[in-house]
């Protein structure tokens, strides 16, 4: 009888030693895309009516945040008809924002990220139908009224400057009842 308890314990603490020693279980990963780089371009976010900056309105934007935060997503309607469309993202292999935008007969493909003063800078190209590429860049100033200011140049190789291509100060569209 002695040897069977002596068993039993032995058991009994060879099964208490086994399952504490085994691992926790895993926890569920987090939900990607929430670090806060994902975040570095979050003031465009949302509804707007965009102006130039003499005050006529240029168009409307949607910017939206889409695949569980890795993604926005915009949408472009100028006041004279034109359209388009652009992915914003934070590449992977980089670490730095990414903008590819497609409208008729334009595409630009950029990246980079925040600067010294919260303005989110993207350099790249832009590329027409029928004509060359030329290099770009887009500058998102958010200002503290609260709207946005955009600022895209394309570069002249034949006189080595940089040319205003367009300005925009996005200005929230009120909220709908």
């Amino acid at each position: 009888m002695k040897l069977i308890q002596i068993i039993g314990a032995a058991c009994l603490a060879a099964s208490t030693a086994y399952a504490q020693s085994q691992t926790p279980p895993a926890q569920p990963a987090p939900p990607p895309c929430q670090e806060a780089v994902f975040h570095q371009f979050d003031f465009w976010t949302g509804e707007w009516e965009v102006f130039t900056p003499q005050g006529q309105k240029a168009g409307e934007n949607s910017i939206t945040v889409e695949e569980n935060g890795c993604l926005l997503v915009e949408r472009w309607n100028g006041a004279g008809g034109s359209t388009g469309q652009s992915y914003n993202f934070v590449d992977l292999e980089t670490g730095k924002w990414r903008q590819v935008w497609v409208s008729p007969g334009t595409t630009i493909d950029y990246s980079g990220a925040l600067n010294e003063k919260g303005e989110m800078v993207l350099e790249g190209t832009i590329g027409y139908a029928g004509a060359a590429s030329a290099p770009f860049r887009g500058v998102w100033t958010p200002n503290e009224d609260g709207s946005v200011t955009q600022h895209f140049t394309q570069y002249d190789p034949e006189k080595k400057v940089w040319n205003d291509w367009f300005i925009g100060v996005y200005k929230r569209k009120a909220a709908e009842d």
